[in-house]
């Protein structure tokens, strides 16, 4: 068994009350586990859309800039004062990122728990995952099939669980089918997959036709693309298949949950029912729960007055559902890691990588389909 170092390198990232973005590699000490917890050795950890915030808070990436500090990297870029004054709470702290990751564990605390999982390859949602090694509760922890390369793990939660809450989502606010946007991502092509196994009518929303490709060749029924000059038909016949009244909104910004909403009503009123100058009774509602499109949001309100718009955190719907839900959920992913839930990456790239400008460029755009992973012990 190897035994744990006392330091290790981990992505850290500052605010300063200046308006400067840093980002840099700090050797900080690694934990001593407690009796309950583990010591990973992190040998791979996803950049997802939910990291980025944290670790570019919102800079002008525009005014990059590179230099070197003890040998090691260090990005600096402005942040404009108005995204400034809602980055208060972090001014001055040295924030780790990276919120999932997967690796071996490398030692233990003394509990049952703990030992169980001595040398096994596992996957964790801890937070400060950008780091080459960490100490977590043994809870905290999804022990990977025998073989289980770690970069098949690393995605074992944000994903998957968001996938899977949707769906939950759905059958508990009483819907029947689903809207995704922004659907040809690995998010996206796991809710297609999933949806398939539960045999929920699934409408993705895309925004090229190439991305329409690649869903139709999973086996996605039902897709649209919103650049397309007959969208709007397009999605209102979609909506009316599959009657789907809830949408998760990836992108955000701009109009879309506004024409999602918009389809949804066409789509209700051409049941026959009755008219009404309040619209159809049937409850829309849209989640948004990324920001891909960082304008505001728009509605024009010609979709009656049952409906509803707001946020979607996973977080908070796992703390919601309990233990024992949470638990047969990660469960069916760890079953599941090479179909259903697989991922794909679009470039493996060290620490140091993630902090060269170019880089920082290329997975800063968020572009549908791309993922990056960090490898935090190739150099």
């Amino acid at each position: 068994m190897t035994s744990a170092p006392t330091t290790g390198l981990q992505l850290r990232s500052t605010v300063t009350s200046s308006g400067t973005l840093e980002l840099g590699l700090v050797l900080v000490p690694v934990a001593t586990p407690g009796p309950n917890e583990v010591v990973i050795k992190v040998e791979a950890a996803p950049i997802n859309p939910s990291d980025l915030g944290l670790l570019l808070a919102g800079a002008d990436l525009d005014t990059l800039e590179s230099s070197m500090f003890e040998g090691s990297p260090v990005i600096s870029a402005r942040i404009e004062a108005k995204t400034l004054r809602a980055l208060a709470g972090r001014i001055g702290e040295s924030l780790a990122v990276g919120n999932e990751g997967a690796g071996m564990v490398i030692s233990t605390g003394s509990s049952d728990d703990a030992t169980a999982l001595r040398g096994c390859s596992v996957a964790v949602a801890g937070g400060a995952m950008f780091s080459q090694y960490r100490t977590v509760d043994a809870s905290q922890c999804l022990a990977l099939p025998p073989g289980t390369p770690a970069r098949l793990g690393a995605s074992a939660f944000v994903n998957p669980l968001t996938a899977l809450a949707m769906v939950e989502t759905m059958r508990a606010e009483g819907h029947c089918a689903l809207v995704h946007t922004a659907a040809a991502s690995n998010l996206g092509q796991m809710l297609v997959r999933l949806c398939l196994e539960e045999r929920v009518p699934l409408v993705n929303i895309v925004r090229r036709p190439e991305q329409a490709v690649i869903l139709r060749e999973l086996g996605s029924e039902y897709v649209v693309d919103s650049s397309s000059a007959t969208f709007m038909s397009d999605l209102i016949d979609a909506l009316r298949a599959t009657s789907a009244t809830l949408a998760f909104d990836a992108t955000g910004g701009g109009s879309l949950a506004s024409h999602i909403l918009t389809g949804m009503e066409a789509a209700a009123n051409s049941t026959g029912a009755p008219y009404s100058r309040y619209g159809s009774s049937t409850h829309k509602q849209v989640y948004i729960y990324g920001g891909l499109d960082s304008s505001p949001t728009v509605l024009t309100r010609n979709f009656g007055f049952a409906w509803g718009i707001g946020g979607f955190l996973l977080t908070p719907f796992l703390q919601k559902i309990g233990v024992e839900k949470l638990a047969t959920m990660r469960q069916r992913v760890a079953d599941s890691l090479t179909t259903t839930f697989a991922s794909s990456y679009t470039r493996e790239i060290s620490l140091s990588e993630a902090l060269e400008p170019a880089v920082i460029a290329q997975y800063a755009r968020q572009a549908t389909g791309e993922k990056f992973l960090i490898t935090p012990h190739v150099t």
